[in-house]
């Protein structure tokens, strides 16, 4: 009787193990990358929405004021109730007692009077806070947002 030589394999060869791992880095390097983006695409969007907002506030301010807040007070006027403003809206402009942060966590900076000719101009300075930039790094601007 022949014996039948089985050549069953139970282990997988370094060379396998080798082309697996690099095919799941591979991929798991394009999930973060697909996931990255859109964390980023989604701050931006934050970043556009409080911007129409804090607009809308100022705005509000306005015609309420018939004034824009000055450079000196800038924003917090929509939260806190400046001393020559009677009347003043309980919960002030914006229904809450904190000013909105970009999607970045960074302050909006307020200008009066811009050389845009604009009244008046809100501004996130992106991702990295700093003015200038391309992609998430670039300035948004109230002005945009409307």
């Amino acid at each position: 009787m022949k014996r039948r030589s089985h050549n069953n394999r139970k282990a997988f060869t370094m060379i396998e193990i080798i082309a697996v791992l690099v095919i799941v880095g591979l991929l798991s390097t394009v999930a973060t990358v697909s996931f990255m983006s859109k964390i980023d695409e989604g701050k931006a969007t934050t970043t556009k929405a409080n911007l129409k907002q804090l607009s809308n506030a100022v705005k509000q301010f306005k015609m309420h004021t018939g004034r824009y807040p000055d450079d000196e007070e800038g924003l917090i006027v929509l939260v806190e109730q400046p001393a020559d403003i009677e009347n003043y809206p309980v919960g002030g402009f914006l229904g809450s007692t904190d000013l909105p942060l970009d999607g970045w966590k960074n302050e909006f900076d307020y200008q009066l009077y811009p050389p845009n000719n604009q009244p008046f101009v809100i501004i996130s300075y992106g991702a990295d806070g700093e003015e200038g930039g391309e992609d998430y790094n670039a300035d948004l601007y109230s002005t945009d947002a409307n």
